[in-house]
């Protein structure tokens, strides 16, 4: 097989670059670095040269496959090895500080077990390379093959999410990313680690696809694709959803787009609820555990709901955190149960003094919904005013949570333990938060959601889209963080059981 390269004209040929071909998929690494560690597998450019050429103009040295070292290396990785070429300083043995003129005398020693360990994707070589190659992605020959029927309807979805500008199939119309707000979120570094990592749970949700995945696309893209990775787990899809997902997949790696993609027969809706969803959470953060070397330390997880959501409000998120010194920070999500939206997640969230967003009685009613942040002077003060605000826990449609507890393995979600008060597994989650320090959590209300494209218009109507509240002076108001969490927390099992209980029973 004639082994093809792919030459980047940014590189700097004295820096010891090693060229790799596997198959008819190229990776670039460098010599000195420790691959895994930094995250630094990368595609080359655009223009094709044939390795011996590649060698020549490189002055390197190149290898043919019936080489021994490459019979090794290819045993090593499974998969053919089609040439390898060497330049800058001598790899291996050689002296670091020669100039581009040396050759690489050994080639055995330059593949180290940490580059071989991460070169493990290989492209359809029918494709064009993507702008960042993924470089380990979830085995998609388990997945299941999908209805046939539904199968062929999928590309007017890709096509719609795929393109901002595409009005085919309806959905929520969002405004344009404001680059110069967001633009500092992509530190346009190349060989750096990923800082961004989207994780989604979604289940029966097709009409909501070019919205959400759309929304999701674009951000990734203004972001750069080679500082993100997705993760979404379905889940017993009969409309499409899955259908529409697994045919997105190449397309997306084909624009660069780390994707982790699984499907789970588990049904929260049999059985115990929370063990399930929480479990469904983790799958869905699985990708960034096992490959945490590769992301920055710090590193944002933006975990969306199956929210009618705008690039804008994903970037808005990621922004607050920053800007705030957040450790977490959540939407404001709304549902329609009559003529006038109502906080949805009131169940999950809790103010700083560790009450519900509004008043609930035991019987249930919702009548109050109207009177948020009733005992929160303050908190109602900021809401008003379209400003983040602390609490002890939100979730809300989005979020925003700095990766590092969950690098540390030292925060998952879970279900209630023996003696805690019953309760969600986002609750949990935050309170475990709290009880590792991580306890600036903020809400963020000029970022308003809803679980429907219809709904989601209504509520941009009501509430504003979230460039409408930026005001010129936010820079200069940044939150009084409390250090510590309210001394009690209400408990809400049901409606009619509500109790304060202190905000760390059963972790005592």
């Amino acid at each position: 097989m004639a082994a093809r390269f792919r030459r980047d004209p940014e590189v700097d040929e004295s820096a010891g670059v090693v060229l790799v071909a596997i198959g008819a998929g190229v990776v670039l690494v460098a010599e000195g670095i420790d691959v895994e560690e930094a995250g630094w597998i990368d595609e080359l450019g655009d223009s094709e040269v044939a390795a011996e050429e590649a060698a020549s103009s490189l002055d390197g040295s190149f290898a043919a496959d019936e080489d021994e070292d490459f019979k090794a290396l290819e045993e090593t990785l499974e998969r053919p090895v089609a040439g390898i070429v060497m330049s800058g300083s001598e790899v291996g043995n050689g002296d670091p500080k020669k100039g581009s003129n040396s050759h690489a005398t050994n080639i055995t020693t330059s593949i180290t077990p940490s580059i071989t360990s991460s070169i493990t994707h290989s492209m359809n070589p029918s494709t064009s390379l993507p702008t960042s190659t993924p470089t380990s992605q979830i085995d998609s020959s388990n997945l299941p093959d999908g209805d046939p029927e539904l199968l062929k309807s999928a590309g007017r979805y890709i096509k719609s999410i795929l393109d901002p500008d595409d009005t085919s199939l309806p959905r929520l119309e969002c405004p344009r990313i404001d680059s110069q707000r967001y633009g500092y979120l992509n530190p346009n570094l190349k060989y750096q680690k990923r800082k961004f990592f989207f994780a989604l749970n979604i289940r029966q949700k097709v009409d909501l696809l070019p919205r959400l995945m759309g929304s999701i696309a674009e951000a990734i893209r203004f972001l750069g694709p080679e500082n993100c990775a997705l993760s979404i787990v379905e889940g017993n899809s009969g409309d499409g959803t899955y259908e529409v997902l697994k045919t997105l997949q190449s397309h997306m790696e084909n624009i660069g787009i780390e994707f982790h993609f699984q499907h789970s027969d588990l049904d929260p809706g049999a059985g115990e609820r929370i063990p399930r969803l929480a479990e469904l959470r983790n799958l869905a953060l699985a990708p960034l555990l096992d490959r945490g070397k590769h992301y920055s330390s710090d590193a944002t997880v933006l975990f969306l709901n199956d929210v009618a959501i705008c690039a804008e409000d994903i970037l808005e998120l990621a922004h607050q955190r920053r800007r705030l010194g957040a450790d977490m920070t959540c939407a404001m999500d709304w549902t329609y149960v009559g003529n006038d939206p109502t906080f949805y997640d009131v169940w999950i969230s809790r103010t700083i003094a560790g009450d519900s967003f509004f008043e609930i009685p035991p019987d249930g009613n919702w009548n109050s919904a109207w009177n948020i942040f009733w005992n929160e002077a303050t908190t109602q003060r900021l809401f008003r005013d379209h400003r983040p605000f602390q609490v002890f826990s939100c979730w809300n449609g989005a979020v925003a949570i700095s990766a590092q507890p969950l690098l540390d393995r030292i925060i998952r979600f879970r279900a209630p333990g023996p003696g805690e008060c019953f309760q969600g597994e986002p609750s949990l989650f935050c309170k475990d938060m709290w009880n590792n320090g991580f306890g600036k959590i903020a809400v963020v209300p000029s970022i308003n959601l809803e679980y429907s494209d219809e709904a989601g218009r209504k509520i941009k109507t009501a509430k504003g889209f979230t460039n409408q509240w930026i005001k010129p002076d936010e820079d200069e108001k940044s939150l009084d963080w409390r250090k510590e969490p309210p001394e009690k927390v209400k408990c809400m099992p049901s409606y009619e059981k509500q109790a304060w209980e202190p905000w760390n029973q059963g972790l005592e």
